[in-house]
């Protein structure tokens, strides 16, 4: 058994944010076995030009500074999203704002983009790329909570991250950035995409990272069509459907359940995968949308991929089920395709709008 394997149930009853900190560490001390052979051919996909060895995508969160991405990798992640990062390193909201709902199997965080800035993931990317390791990786971009500029905050994040980046994603869906979540109004969003591709074409005039957008699961229906709307005229090339939610289901259980912040885990995935089976009919299947929240299994991961999904992520179910989940799903994921016939898991993509 690996030093994780010892540690992991003891991981549970120390402090989230602690507890997070010393998983990173061990992952960076290499003391995670990897994943076992390679995987299924029938989960290889291509995206934006990219070729996935599987859709199983590791949530934005997890590694904030571009820490552990080899290391996530290793454990058959078929994609790494790291951030998100603002312009300016920033420490975040006061402790403690991470709160664990075991009997829901949820996480509410309000942690407000901590993280070590832009000219501290550029490096560690750089040095990461230098060494010519394999992988798909996603760089997620905040604004800086004290910014009167949104749209310069993500275009100096784009600049300065974009040629490292397999994709970008402007994150406008954190309920933990005041005013954050205002920013996916009509104009408001025009603006920045406008401002973030006017930087790539400067900073990178041969060549640009698909550009995404990652929208919250709280959202009206003309929000959603504003939104739809937006990203088909500018050309966005895709969606991220759904951040964390501010809703409070009543069935709820955990002690924590009333803590101010994001929801994820559990209880976020039938309210996300409603989201995201509205927006692929919005766009009309035009745009490769990435399905989050509350995956926990294959048979999960098959459902957002038949809603309207290319690719998927998780992170919250990585607290209760630990590393070993990846392979799981996978397996799992493989087993969901053959048994509805499937040669793909693009044969799949939006399968419940036929």
């Amino acid at each position: 058994m690996s030093l994780y394997g010892v540690l992991a149930p003891l991981l549970r009853f120390i402090d989230p944010e602690r507890a997070h900190g010393l998983t990173l560490r061990i992952l960076r001390g290499g003391l995670v076995p990897g994943q076992r052979g390679g995987d299924d051919p029938i989960l290889a996909t291509r995206v934006w030009g990219r070729d996935f060895t599987n859709p199983i995508g590791l949530a934005a969160g997890f590694d904030k500074n571009a820490e552990v991405i080899d290391p996530m990798l290793r454990l058959g992640f078929g994609f790494v999203e790291v951030g998100s990062v603002t312009p300016r390193p920033q420490p975040g909201n006061p402790r403690p704002r991470i709160f664990r709902l075991p009997a829901d199997r949820a996480i509410i965080n309000r942690l407000g983009f901590n993280n070590e800035g832009a000219a501290v993931a550029s490096v560690r990317l750089e040095n990461w790329r230098a060494m010519g390791h394999a992988g798909l990786v996603g760089v997620n971009l905040g604004k800086n909570r004290d910014s009167t500029d949104a749209a310069a905050d993500y275009a100096q994040g784009a600049a300065r991250l974009g040629a490292l980046a397999d994709y970008l994603v402007i994150n406008v869906s954190s309920p933990n950035t005041p005013g954050l979540r205002a920013l996916q109004g009509r104009r408001e969003l025009e603006a920045i995409i406008v401002e973030v591709r006017d930087a790539l074409r400067t900073a990178l005039p041969d060549w640009q990272p698909p550009l995404i957008l990652k929208i919250a699961p709280d959202l009206t229906q003309p929000d959603k069509v504003d939104i739809a709307a937006v990203a088909t005229d500018l050309e966005l090339d895709g969606l991220i459907v759904s951040n964390t939610t501010i809703a409070r289901p009543p069935e709820l259980a955990g002690r924590h359940r009333e803590e101010k912040g994001g929801l994820s885990g559990r209880p976020l995935l039938a309210p996300a995968t409603a989201v995201l089976m509205d927006m692929y009919s919005l766009t009309g299947g035009r745009l490769p949308i990435i399905g989050v929240g509350g995956v926990s299994s294959g048979r999960d991961a098959y459902a957002k991929i038949r809603a309207g999904a290319a690719l998927v992520q998780l992170y919250s179910a990585l607290v209760y089920h630990g590393p070993g989940l990846v392979a799981e799903i996978k397996k799992d994921l493989a087993a969901c395709l053959r048994a509805d016939g499937f040669a793909s898991v693009g044969d799949a993509v939006g399968a419940d709008h036929r």
